[in-house]
């Protein structure tokens, strides 16, 4: 090979979704480029990598995010898609003081949730796989999930609603 030959790796991205892992290719680009032109090609390969993030979950995605932020000092974050699982969901932490107000903006897609942090969101996350819960587990759960009896919640979807942990013991449901 040439010293003004450069070659540059890169993934295949077609429409700005990569290729399945499976059938992911890499390419080679032979461009030649004059010495000082060297390191702004190699800059501008590392460009070419971006890989856009796999929905799992709805709702891991959104409380990821909403931790992320926090994390960074964020103030507010804007999670989309929306779903009326995030919504319910955020009314219960709002309920419980964990964020501040929250807006849904309306796109005319899928919408957006524009939610205002106040720093005190610790840890959140999904538990997944889902389990059934009746309410005499609900203790075990809690135990096994909080780091004490006065600290955090575990919010559930019940047959009468999304609730914390507290709630569902008290109106006798599962979830």
């Amino acid at each position: 090979m040439e010293d003004d030959t450069l070659r540059l790796g890169a993934r295949l991205i077609t429409s700005g979704f990569p290729i399945r892992p499976k059938t992911l290719s890499s390419f080679s680009v032979s461009v030649s480029l004059p010495h000082s032109a060297v390191a702004a090609a190699v800059l501008c390969s590392e460009h070419l990598d971006f890989v856009r993030m796999v929905r799992v979950s709805v709702l891991n995605d959104a409380l990821k995010s909403m931790y992320n932020a926090e994390k960074r000092g964020k103030r507010q974050v804007m999670i989309r898609p929306s779903s009326k699982v995030i919504i319910k969901f955020l009314m219960v932490m709002q309920k419980h003081g964990y964020i501040g107000e929250f807006e849904y903006v309306d796109d005319h897609r899928s919408g957006k949730i524009v939610v205002e942090l106040n720093g005190r969101l610790n840890k959140c996350g999904v538990i997944s796989p889902r389990f059934d819960v009746g309410v005499k587990e609900i203790e075990p759960w809690t135990a096994r999930l909080l780091p004490s009896r006065q600290f955090g919640y575990i919010v559930l979807t019940t047959s009468a609603g999304i609730m914390d942990h507290e709630e569902a013991r008290r109106k006798n449901v599962g979830g």
